[in-house]
């Protein structure tokens, strides 16, 4: 089974102490997701650090279903990993990285590494998905900037 890699790199005229802590906190998940995927965090208020457990709710392509992730690392203010446990993917690593562009803003980086599921057949799908991908992190991208008020 591949394992495909997308990654965004976003740059903020914030510094990364300001801009980490919209991500120490679960509940803005929810709000820099695109809306037709129905995102909803099911565990608000989970403190974030290694080994959290983290239930949502999506819908993919119209399909609803339960997603679980773990908090596998957790270094604040630098990087975070958060992992699949259950959920739609036959693995999905997503590594957030963030870090001072010397001039007092923020790189701020997400790597994602995914299988799809149901392998070889799943591959068909991938074009699809690596598009999808793409543009949600493209809506997140231009949500942060509004809530953090740099849009």
């Amino acid at each position: 089974m591949p394992s495909h890699l997308f990654e965004s790199v976003a740059a903020l005229p914030l510094p990364v102490a300001e801009v980490f802590p919209f991500f120490a906190d679960i509940a803005n998940l929810d709000r820099i997701t695109p809306p037709e995927l129905a995102f909803r965090t099911l565990t608000p208020g989970v403190a974030m650090r290694a080994g959290a457990l983290v239930d949502h709710e999506i819908r993919l392509f119209g399909v609803p279903m339960k997603w679980r992730t773990r908090i596998a690392r957790w270094d604040p203010p630098v990087e975070f990993v958060d992992e699949q446990v259950s959920g739609p993917y036959a693995e999905w690593v997503h590594t957030h990285r963030f870090r001072d562009d010397g001039q007092s803003g923020t790189v701020m980086t997400d790597s994602v590494r995914y299988r799809l599921p149901l392998a070889p057949f799943g591959e068909i799908a991938h074009p699809l998905v690596r598009f999808q991908i793409g543009r949600i992190f493209r809506y997140r991208e231009k949500m942060i900037r509004q809530v953090l008020g740099t849009a």
